[in-house]
């Protein structure tokens, strides 16, 4: 079946599991029974229990929980569905706070927690264990090569064998030093082989397992790319910064797993509706926060409450980017001053910038500084996941591999 339809499957059932770890408590609560007799404030709690599905879909969203990663253990799925229903219970919790709505019951939602975390739990669950059932019998299957016969490559190979309900078939290695079999594996190849490799093999995944030279890693993330194939890395060999990476285990052995983000059709649909229902929601339950965030501001320094700069968005697109204020008014024109004490080269960085202001300090420590970016979320500047936005000069600076973050909005 299609990934796609996979995930909406998956979407299908979650929203079936949460209306019915909302219907039970509610039910109890006002009925002792199943059945609905009596529906009191039905209104209300609607519109409450939509605010807070839209929230669980899209924290499980941001957490890859659409899609079955097979590195993930039952206990570190469990902990993440928990987690995204920890946070967007707390949000509903404010909501019910700021919108003063006394009549919801707290038996209602302390009831539909633990529901919302044992339904969809126990769903994935027994979905790992379907999947992992198929995979041992032989099904879905992913043929890896393994580039680098080194003691690591060797390590990562046993543990794939050690974890057998990950589904990985080793087909071989490529290394440029070795040409007969090693440690009972098969050497395909030299590193300049891979593009006839991968097809001759059916390679579906590649790992790398050896230190490389630059240049040499981005020569296969081109290839896999173009050929679309997953791309892991052992962490251990890089000090490479990817930006559309997620590091992953085999067994014991962590792996950085290179991967394009593309939003397409109803994705990049549902992802900008998300979007913009949560940051509406956040920025009015935030409001109190804002206006004190404001007075101190505005009691610490003179000079505007909001910074206003212009950022690169997608496709290089300027926007303006709103934060709090949390340096000195006209600190910009400071800058070039100060950019040979900068802590980093090519982006502006300074740890003790002389410019923040004392309550800027503190925003910055906290992070409130960003908080006005969801106004460019809410307006589709940005959205909630995403890059850092970069400032004009800093894309000028970036080499060819890195723009491709500016292939997707930025995100705070």
């Amino acid at each position: 079946m299609n990934k796609k339809y996979i995930r909406f499957l998956y979407l299908f059932i979650d929203i079936f599991l949460i209306f019915l770890s909302f219907y039970l408590p509610y039910a109890l609560r006002y009925n002792k029974s199943l059945f609905l007799k009596e529906t009191p404030y039905y209104k209300e709690y609607i519109l409450l229990f939509f605010l807070w599905t839209i929230l669980i879909i899209y924290f499980f969203h941001t957490n890859n929980l659409y899609s079955t990663d097979r590195s993930l253990t039952i206990f570190r799925e469990v902990f993440k569905v928990s987690k995204c229903i920890f946070f967007s219970s707390v949000i509903s919790g404010l909501l019910i706070f700021f919108l003063q709505l006394k009549i919801f019951s707290r038996f209602v939602f302390v009831l539909a927690i633990l529901l919302l975390i044992f339904n969809l739990s126990f769903f994935r669950i027994l979905k790992r264990l379907y999947i992992r059932y198929r995979i041992l019998r032989g099904y879905y299957n992913i043929n890896v090569l393994i580039i680098g016969a080194t003691k690591e490559g060797i390590n990562l190979a046993e543990q794939i064998k050690l974890n057998p309900y990950l589904g990985l078939k080793i087909v071989g290695f490529l290394d440029n030093q070795k040409s007969s079999d090693y440690c009972g594996y098969r050497i395909l190849g030299k590193l300049e082989d891979l593009e006839r490799i991968l097809e001759e093999y059916f390679i579906d995944e590649v790992y790398i397992a050896k230190s490389l030279d630059k240049r040499s890693v981005l020569d296969i993330v081109n290839i896999t790319t173009e050929k679309r194939k997953g791309l892991k890395i052992l962490i251990d060999n890089f000090g490479l910064s990817f930006i559309n990476a997620k590091v992953s285990y085999i067994g014991f052995v962590p792996v950085l797993e290179y991967f394009d983000i593309g939003l397409h059709g109803t994705d990049r649909f549902i992802k900008r509706f998300l979007d913009i229902v949560i940051s509406s929601i956040l920025l009015f339950v935030l409001l109190p926060l804002f206006i004190v965030i404001a007075i101190l501001i505005k009691m610490d320094s003179k000079g505007p409450v909001f910074y206003i700069s212009k950022r690169c968005g997608r496709k290089k697109r300027l926007f303006n980017l709103y934060k709090f204020r949390s340096m000195i008014a006209d600190a910009d024109k400071y800058r070039g001053e100060l950019l040979k004490y900068s802590d980093t080269k090519g982006i502006f960085k300074m740890k003790n910038d002389p410019r923040i202001t004392k309550v800027g300090r503190f925003l910055r420590r906290y992070s409130l500084d960003e908080l006005p970016q969801l106004i460019n979320v809410l307006k589709g500047d940005m959205s909630l996941v995403g890059p850092r936005p970069f400032l004009l000069e800093e894309v000028e600076n970036l080499e060819t591999w890195q723009l491709k973050s500016l292939n997707i909005k930025p995100g705070i």
